[in-house]
């Protein structure tokens, strides 16, 4: 049974979306409120990282923001309002339903083969923060500024798996302080712990970042794929199982052509071609 889906099957109305080649860009585009989160695009954004695992045109994603911002998180007048009106209902059911709603977004970022880039400037907060947390490679900006907000409204840092991945971004320590003060992480510092890989200037930050993206897209994205796969599965596994996870993950990729195009085009001197298979 075939469960590839088509290009065409994937509008989202909530928020950017262009293809360039094998690279799709995902932009958050609500300018004027520093491009904040609805209920909405929190399904239609989870929808579409899902969709993704069967898209075989696209083998990377940029995401970013509309302006000179990336993300401010929830929007306070349509997500915070209606929670804590929740709230003074006394429906935990709802509450828990969001909560999960939030949480399976992260968890279809990491489970997406494709490589995910963000290139963030400007505001990175709150629910902003996590998206870029749960992206594989972050671009910022001298102005990027990068905020796990939670507890400055009364509310945990345990987030959409803050916990468990943040402290893996940039350790434990670090990753305690930001969740428990809830400070602005300014963008040296930001680069200077880990959490992005590089500083651009903004006018070239779109750019740059679609450009690693293009470079991923068209090197061996199925070994990338298994790349990502056990970044993310041997976060459970003892050094010992790793290895032999590991073991047989090569084992896979080395019967992958792209394995033995590599090969063909070393002993030629020639730079290969990779398709992906």
């Amino acid at each position: 049974m075939n469960n590839r889906i088509s290009l065409e099957d994937i509008r989202p109305q909530s928020f950017g979306w262009r293809v360039d080649g094998r690279v799709a860009t995902v932009t958050l585009d609500r300018p004027e409120r520093k491009n904040p989160l609805t209920f909405e695009s929190y399904r239609e954004l989870t929808d579409t990282f899902h969709r993704l695992r069967q898209v075989e045109e696209i083998k990377a994603v940029v995401l970013t923001g509309a302006g000179e911002n990336f993300c401010s998180g929830g929007d306070v007048h349509e997500i915070i309002g209606p929670l804590v009106a929740m709230r003074e209902e006394k429906r935990m059911d709802r509450l828990l339903e969001f909560t999960r709603l939030t949480g399976a977004l992260v968890r279809t970022m990491r489970h997406c083969p494709q490589p995910i880039l963000a290139a963030v400037d400007g505001i990175c907060a709150g629910a902003g923060a996590i998206l870029a947390m749960a992206s594989d490679l972050r671009f910022g900006t001298p102005r990027s500024r990068v905020a796990f907000l939670f507890t400055r409204v009364g509310l945990s840092g345990a987030d959409m798996g803050a916990c468990a991945l943040l402290p893996r971004i940039i350790g434990q320590g670090r990753a305690s302080e930001l969740l428990y003060t809830g400070r602005f992480l300014e963008a040296e510092e930001a680069e200077r712990w880990g959490f992005f890989n590089r500083l651009v200037a903004p006018e070239t930050l779109l750019a740059e970042t679609q450009a690693l993206a293009a470079s991923l897209a068209h090197g061996p994205t199925f070994a990338h794929a298994m790349t990502k796969n056990q970044l993310h599965q041997e976060w459970d596994m003892g050094v010992d199982e790793a290895i032999e996870a590991e073991a047989q993950a090569q084992a896979i990729c080395m019967q992958t052509e792209d394995f033995a195009r590599a090969f063909r085009a070393f002993a030629a001197k020639a730079k290969p071609v990779f398709e992906g298979n």
